[in-house]
């Protein structure tokens, strides 16, 4: 079902998008996403306030095992997101994601087969894929 979702959205994507055809246009559209998304993320931090971004070297106790660093690193964020900062962080992750869908669709790929190639590569190598 969830690959009919993807599926479907992609090829909605694809029906939709006649404007910026190009992959020149996609691209650069996918850049201007990707820079938006980040711009609203700062905002939440600088203009609004609900979240704060605390960040500093993570330190990793000598002769760990991967397994347990994620005990003790954090994603420096401090805070939750308000409402509004949500709102318009999904619409800019909503419209990375057309993007997205309209690239892959232009080189032939399919996203759902990526997802699912990743999953299954995480599940098999864990942690170590990361390496």
């Amino acid at each position: 079902m969830k690959d009919i979702i993807v599926d479907d959205f992609q090829e909605t994507v694809n029906d939709v998008l006649f404007r910026h055809k190009s992959i020149i246009d996609v691209m650069t559209k996918l850049q201007e996403s990707d820079a938006r998304l980040n711009r609203a993320i700062a905002k939440a931090v600088t203009s609004c306030g609900c979240i704060k971004i605390n960040a500093q070297k993570q330190a990793l106790p000598d002769n760990i095992d991967l397994n347990q660093a994620s005990q003790f690193v954090g994603s420096h964020i401090e805070g939750k997101l308000c409402d509004d900062c949500k709102e318009i962080i999904n619409q800019e992750l909503q419209n990375h994601l057309f993007y997205l869908a309209a690239l892959c669709n232009l080189l032939d790929i399919n996203i759902y087969d990526n997802v699912l190639e990743e999953y299954k590569k995480l599940n098999t190598l864990g942690t170590y894929n990361l390496l």
